[in-house]
């Protein structure tokens, strides 16, 4: 008999369950990120690149869509590939590059940071390694104080990005982010009613080849971040797309095989995902939902989000659900979740 150390998926399991402790200590924080808000406004940059690979790539994503929508300003990911491969010097004058990464240590990020520094731009660094060599290339930097993980699938690393970059932008428009407070209760209650509920929908997918997962709006890093972590730890080909995009050709991917799992939370996200529904029920697509109850009531099945959310946060806890199927589904096809194969913690690109 095996015993909780031993335990497929062991780790993965106890750093998810730490990231409500993890965002109520940034959250005590505020002091700390209205200083780099500061520093950001007495800048007055007119335009936001975003650096980022992988899990921290959907972070960076939801970013831009709180830059754009909150601050009114246009932004957009790098591809570091145009600084690094192509040796690219851009004139980066009144822009704000943010990087972000969990260890710090991706030499092309590095590599960015550097180049668009040198180009004129205010470089701020969001890590998980305040020591890094990204941190020390950026003028500014975050930790976002998730603390060492274990297993190879990133789960609490990308929570606390995601608040990080929340509070860091709402300290630069002046706000005080006390929307937040709360947030971390809520997380704790996603955690504690999806384990029982998600592990007794995991075994529906278990024969699953492909998945599609949808979402619009801040939402739609949440699907990209759940795709990742479905093909991370179950080998499953898990294919990520904005609602809208989805109508655009890749429905016709869908069919009694391949199960779509859609996020519809409360607010301009979820309603603009009603036109994408009914079309994914007209495939016979099995669909799982991760929304308000009136959407989850719809489906095949899913778990309920806490009400009352507001939309700019509801990323942190859609996340949480697709963390908890990971792992299940990983689980149940026989795998383990803190080693899959192929895969190491740090990943470094050129």
């Amino acid at each position: 008999m095996m015993d909780n150390a031993t335990r497929p998926g062991h780790l993965m399991l106890a750093e998810m369950a730490e990231q409500p402790r993890i965002w109520n200590e940034l959250l005590r924080r505020h002091a700390d990120f209205a200083a780099i808000g500061r520093a950001i406004a007495a800048r007055a940059p007119r335009f936001v690149l975003l650096a980022a690979r992988g899990t921290s790539d959907h972070a960076a994503l939801y970013a831009k869509y709180l830059i754009e929508i909150l601050h009114g300003l246009p932004a957009g990911l790098v591809s570091p590939s145009t600084m690094t491969a192509y040796g690219a010097t851009p004139d980066l004058r009144d822009v704000l590059l943010i990087a972000v990464s969990q260890s710090g240590g991706s030499p092309d990020l590095v590599q960015t940071v550097q180049t668009a520094r040198h180009g004129g731009a205010l470089t701020l660094a969001v890590t998980n390694n305040p020591n890094s060599a990204l941190a020390e290339a950026a003028e500014l930097n975050v930790d976002v104080m998730a603390g060492a993980e274990r297993s190879v699938v990133a789960t609490k690393s990308y929570t606390a990005q995601l608040l990080s970059l929340y509070l860091v932008l709402e300290h630069w428009r002046g706000g005080d982010a006390r929307g937040a407070d709360g947030i971390a209760d809520r997380g704790g209650a996603v955690l504690e009613q999806g384990h029982p509920e998600i592990a007794a929908c995991a075994p529906r997918y278990r024969f699953a080849q492909r998945m599609v997962v949808t979402g619009r709006g801040y939402a739609y890093p949440s699907a990209r971040e759940a795709a990742l972590k479905l093909m991370e730890t179950s080998y499953v080909s898990a294919q990520a797309f904005s609602g809208a995009d989805l109508l655009h050709g890749p429905l016709a991917l869908l069919d009694p095989l391949v199960p779509v799992l859609a996020i519809v939370p409360d607010g301009v996200a979820g309603a603009a995902m009603a036109q994408v529904i009914p079309r994914v029920r007209q495939a016979r697509a099995d669909l799982f939902v991760v929304g308000t109850p009136a959407a989850v009531a719809e489906a095949d099945a899913g778990f309920s989000l806490p009400a009352g959310t507001a939309e700019v946060l509801s990323p942190l806890l859609e996340i949480l659900p697709f963390q908890i199927l990971a792992l299940h589904l990983a689980v149940a096809r026989g795998e383990d979740p803190d080693a899959p194969r192929g895969l190491r913690k740090i990943t470094k690109t050129t």
